[in-house]
């Protein structure tokens, strides 16, 4: 019996309760809302999707935001409020939002559209464009790599081939090829740009700081990835020409061996920006697997001479070998 008598009283005060009292609470709720964070409003509005419900939020977030800070409120609420939230202050301007992200000495570089494939999206390749153009250049490395381009291509495209002996990313003595690679891009504008290059490498080299770097440890690979890195944004024209670098294969001498490995990684690293551009065809796989000097490889059923005698450079069938593995990585890119 007590209990009815309890519920009939509750529904009594309920019913004098109008809708008019429910809209005057809401009412008061927002007003108090705009008058303490009335800024908030604002910031929630700018994260929403574009589209009517984020007209609406803007449209009353930002008169709210400037009321809100014309008053003193929102910073009391925060500071009597304080102990219930007490993660640390946090720094804007590290925030992914912040203006500066990315592209500022000091800060994280930024990822452009460049750093992927259509592969690695998913995406069906781009279509092919005629291959016109083809500059082959290195150290002598490149050739006979660019007789054997040269000839595969002959009446079709125009391959230039500028191998400079004797010189090095790593040494400046003979040329220096960050002055060397933008005079070739003007000159040439290439469509594609064929690099081989690592034959005389290992020269201490100073770095960003002006330290001198020997080789081959962290500070050299990274002085190094930075030149070859300079030498393909060059080649690749803003985008306009496709630059594919030969790694160097493991040469006989183990003191060169090293010098090798610590080229072949900064060159991987110096690339991973442009992977829409730049290919790096891994010769070394393709001659010395596992880095390990090897004179031959099996072709035709049968192990064939492949290097010269010297230990460092591919012989003729050698560079048949690579021309056709560049020449069959070219044609997914252009038609010729």
């Amino acid at each position: 019996m007590a209990d009815d008598s309890l519920m009939d009283r509750f529904e009594t005060n309920a019913r004098r309760f109008r809708a008019r009292d429910a809209v005057a609470v809401v009412f008061v709720a927002l007003f108090v809302l705009v008058l303490f964070q009335g800024e908030s409003i604002t910031k929630t509005g700018t994260k929403l999707e574009p589209g009517v419900q984020r007209d609406v939020v803007l449209a009353v977030g930002r008169p709210a935001g400037w009321l809100a800070a014309q008053l003193p409120l929102a910073a009391a609420a925060s500071s009597v409020t304080a102990g219930l939230s007490p993660d640390p202050a946090l720094d804007d301007a590290a925030g992914f939002d912040a203006p500066t992200a990315g592209g500022v000495r000091g800060q994280v570089p930024v990822v452009t559209p460049d750093a992927f494939t259509p592969a690695m999206l998913g995406e069906k390749p781009a279509p092919r464009r005629p291959l016109q153009r083809v500059l082959v250049t290195g150290d002598s490395l490149s050739t006979p790599l660019d007789i054997e381009l040269a000839r595969s291509l002959a009446g079709k495209v125009e391959v230039t081939k500028e191998p400079k002996l004797g010189t090095g990313i790593s040494k400046t003595g003979l040329v220096d090829w960050g002055k060397l690679s933008a005079s070739q891009a003007e000159q040439y504008a290439p469509d594609a740009v064929v690099v081989f290059i690592g034959a005389n490498e290992g020269f201490p080299m100073p770095d960003a700081a002006g330290k001198e770097q020997e080789c081959c440890g962290a500070g050299w690979a990274t002085t190094y990835a930075n030149r070859a890195r300079k030498m393909i944004d060059t080649y690749r024209r803003g985008g306009r020409t496709r630059v594919y670098w030969v790694s160097v294969m493991a040469p006989k001498d183990p003191d060169r061996q090293k010098i090798a490995r610590a080229v072949n990684a900064a060159v991987a690293v110096a690339a991973e920006p442009w992977h829409a551009q730049v290919s790096v065809v891994d010769a070394n796989a393709m001659f010395t697997p596992d880095g390990r000097y090897r004179d031959t490889v099996a072709l035709d059923g049968e192990e064939q001479l492949v290097r010269d005698a010297d230990g460092i450079h591919l012989n003729e069938r050698g560079a048949r070998v690579l021309a056709d593995a560049l020449l069959e990585r070219m044609g997914r890119d252009y038609s010729f």
